[in-house]
Formats: C-alpha cells, structure tokens, sequence
C-alpha cells in the first residue's frame, strides 16, 4: 500500500497526537502539562535520542503503541521530520494510515495507544527530547504490517523521490 505524506499537519492527525508548537508571542506560554498526567506505577522517563537521516519513499513494516502513556517528542536538534500513525485499538488499521512532514520546530505527543512508526527524520542525524511514563510490562508493543510506503508530496507513483 502506498500514501503521500502531507506537507502540512491534516485535521486527521488530531486523533492520534497534537502537536507541541511554540506560542507566537514573546512572553506567552502554550501548556502541555495535561500530557504528562502520571499513570499510576509507571515512573516519568526523560531522554535524548539520536536518529539517523531517512529519505522519501519510506518503507514501514512495524508500528509501535504505548497503552498506558502519551509519549512526547520534542525537537532539539532537527530539520525536519516524519510522522506515521493509523487507527486501531488491539491491532493497527493500515488501511487508515496518515503520514505529515512536521518542521524541526514543532514538537509532537502521541495519544495513549496511538499506533505509529518510529521516529523518522529527513535531511541530517538528529535528536530529540522524549517524555513518557513507563514501567508497565506492556509499556511497548509492536506490530508488524504489511508494507507502507511512504511518499514525497507530489511524487507520482512509482517514482523514488
């Protein structure tokens, strides 16, 4: 199966995550705190990761979800990046798979359960900060999907981009 990823953020990515964007006037503050609500017997995870570049097609055959937790993607150093989520609850529903380029300056929170490629950044290595709670023995699950590929706005099919 193959989707085009969106160059700005469709009103279908509402379901799965929001975005974490920085407030247009100095002095204001954006909240997000109501993400990072403790789950009971999980512990709040903080960590930087680093992600190698990835280009357009993508080929996706996993998804993950974390049932019990938002998990929060915040842009430390990074051009831009991917983002891949469908629907789903027990198992993922390619079917209905959304894919949006998002810019090095927007932040993402998946929604609890949210299934979702990994993390995927175009152009250069980069890195994020990463929020999430965990400690549950399901705090990750993985599923395998029939290959998704991914491609470039406006790239006709069957051409690499």
């Amino acid at each position: 199966m193959r989707i085009m990823a969106h160059a700005a953020p469709p009103l279908a990515l509402s379901r799965f995550a929001v975005l974490v964007e920085p407030p247009a006037s100095p002095g204001d503050r954006r909240h997000y705190s109501d993400w990072l609500a403790p789950v009971a017997g999980c512990a709040l995870q903080f960590h930087l990761n680093h992600v190698a570049p990835s280009a357009l097609p993508l080929q996706i055959t996993q998804v993950e979800a974390h049932p019990h937790a938002a998990q929060v993607f915040l842009p430390v150093d990074v051009d831009r990046y991917v983002v891949t989520v469908m629907p789903g609850k027990d198992t993922p529903d390619p079917s209905g798979a959304v894919s949006v380029i998002l810019p090095g300056t927007v932040g993402l929170a998946y929604r609890p359960g949210a299934w979702h490629a990994g993390i995927t950044v175009l152009g250069r290595p980069s890195h994020f900060a990463v929020l999430m709670w965990r400690g549950a023995p399901d705090d990750d699950l993985f599923a395998e999907i029939p290959p998704l590929s991914v491609a470039a706005p406006g790239a006709m099919a069957g051409l690499a981009v």
